[in-house]
């Protein structure tokens, strides 16, 4: 690939599930053409990074990439206690070692990521974060302030929006095909396994749940369709304990009403049959009118016409039969060496890239005053575009979360949104 912006060297902080099977592959692709420099992955211990280096998919997909890992993958391996030694703080110190303008993708647990960002922020780093981007909406606010007062990108990885299907209901809605969405109902159920994962040790009650975590996807799609904001919240979940002992919310059905009264009903959990075909179950229905017809947008994003039967090598659970759903992110082969990854996961993170790669390149050569206004004029252009999600255009997720956070804590209760200079969140009276 040949290119006039220079590659961006790249900074991963969290070397777990959604590193091995999403951003380092793309990752990989992007440092193979071009785009991506340089690439450390900084984890609380070496345990996953030495998981991600032995991991045999990654290999064959990439037989001549490799990441500079922070801590080093030998470095105090084994304490006394017969458990990796802990390094809570090391990104801090990688993130401000990068020239400033490069690239941290910051995939650490949820309630994490406004630690991660603002460290970045503070080393002058363009930002890749996983959704939610953050818990509260006034971290949200403090954080696009921030990195638009340095010109720094922060994209926010719903990667859903890179789903073509999406895309064209965006259009189609746009176009007024639909009518005015009433009311739909969607399902994220993510595999059992999971809770024999990492999840176990951060999934907790007090700082996560399905709604938070996946419903989210669903929520900001239907915001991405049809520009419509959420006005009231509430969810309820249903608890269970890992393997591990502590207890979480496994399970839980929320509930999203928007600003023209339209609702949306979710259901999420942690609990897809590990022997059922597929990996998890999801899917969104939304039904329209425009007064005198009905419409209907239904996505099943768990089955799209493909089933595989295998006499040996399970798939996804480890299972021989799966509907196999080649639109997420697969390997496929391709004219190069080893395996490409394609699908809108891919797409979102190439998007991102690109586009932080475009924005830390703006104004090279001028004065800084000349280059931050040109970095700050791309930043809005992004903004207002909408389709990559920014602090300033999907604000509503973090208003979402904050408010389901607080309904899923307190039995299910409404949480009103309520818009203006200051957006907020507010139980409604009882």
């Amino acid at each position: 690939m040949t290119t006039d912006i220079p590659a961006l060297q790249v900074t991963v902080v969290g070397g777990g599930m959604i590193t091995h099977d999403q951003l380092l592959p793309s990752l990989y692709h992007l440092q193979r053409v071009g785009t991506v420099g340089a690439i450390t992955i900084c984890a609380l211990n070496s345990a996953p990074l030495r998981a991600l280096a032995k991991s045999e998919s990654l290999r064959r997909a990439f037989p001549k990439s490799g990441f500079v890992a922070r801590p080093d993958l030998v470095e105090g391996t084994k304490g006394t206690s017969g458990t990796d030694r802990t390094y809570p703080d090391l990104y801090r110190e990688v993130v401000r070692a990068m020239p400033p303008g490069q690239l941290v993708v910051v995939a650490v647990p949820d309630h994490l990521h406004d630690e991660v960002i603002r460290a970045a922020l503070e080393a002058d780093q363009n930002i890749l974060c996983v959704k939610p981007l953050v818990q509260r909406h006034a971290q949200a606010a403090e954080i696009e302030k921030i990195a638009f007062e340095k010109g720094l990108f922060v994209g926010v990885e719903y990667h859903k929006r890179f789903d073509r299907r999406a895309l064209v209901a965006k259009q189609d809605y746009a176009a007024g095909r639909f009518g005015e969405f009433k009311i739909g109902e969607a399902r994220l159920v993510e595999p059992w396994y999971y809770r024999h994962s990492n999840f176990q040790n951060w999934f907790v009650k007090e700082q996560a749940d399905p709604f938070t975590y996946v419903g989210c996807h669903y929520v900001d799609q239907v915001y991405f369709i049809t520009g419509l904001r959420p006005v009231n919240v509430s969810v309820v979940g249903v608890e269970g304990t890992f393997p591990n002992g502590n207890r979480a919310f496994m399970w839980s059905s929320g509930r999203v009403i928007f600003e023209n009264g339209a609702i949306l009903n979710a259901i999420n959990g942690l609990g897809y049959p590990d022997d059922a075909a597929g990996s998890n179950d999801q899917g969104l229905t939304m039904f329209c009118e425009d007064g005198s017809k009905g419409a209907l947008i239904a996505h099943n994003d768990s089955w799209r016409g493909v089933m595989h039967s295998y006499v040996k090598d399970a798939g996804p659970g480890g299972t021989l039969f799966n509907s196999v759903s080649p639109d997420y992110m697969k390997y496929v082969p391709w004219e190069g060496e080893g395996l490409k990854p394609v699908g809108y996961g891919y797409d979102s993170v190439e998007a991102i890239v690109h586009t932080a790669s475009r924005i830390a390149a703006a104004g090279a050569g001028l004065p800084e005053r000349e280059a931050l206004a040109r970095r700050r004029d791309l930043i809005r252009q992004v903004d207002e575009r909408g389709i990559i999600a920014t602090p300033a255009n999907s604000y509503i997720n973090e208003l979402v979360t904050e408010a389901a956070r607080l309904s899923i804590l307190h039995a299910g209760f409404p949480v009103d949104i309520v818009y203006g200079d200051t957006p907020r969140v507010q139980p409604q009276p009882r």
